[in-house]
């Protein structure tokens, strides 16, 4: 019987690559809203290093200071 984590972080990673590929800006809000994702860096690294995507990260400050990561893929 599989890992019910296993088939879950797949679906997440799919959701994920899909909306990079097609050229979204992702942030954690995003994911969260979407697809139900809280470890979206998680998502991101595993992207990067196991399915080699070149995957840009740009911090962006809101106005009351506080950052946020914002994802795209180089195509």
């Amino acid at each position: 019987m599989p890992k019910f984590t296993s088939i879950r972080q797949h679906s997440q990673k799919s959701y994920v690559k899909a909306a990079l590929l097609s050229g979204a800006k992702i942030t954690p809000i995003t994911a969260l809203n979407s697809w139900g994702i809280m470890r979206l860096a998680a998502i991101i690294h595993t992207l990067r290093h196991r399915e080699g995507y070149n995957i840009d990260t740009r911090m962006v400050t809101r106005p009351n200071g506080s950052e946020f990561a914002q994802y795209t893929i180089d195509s």
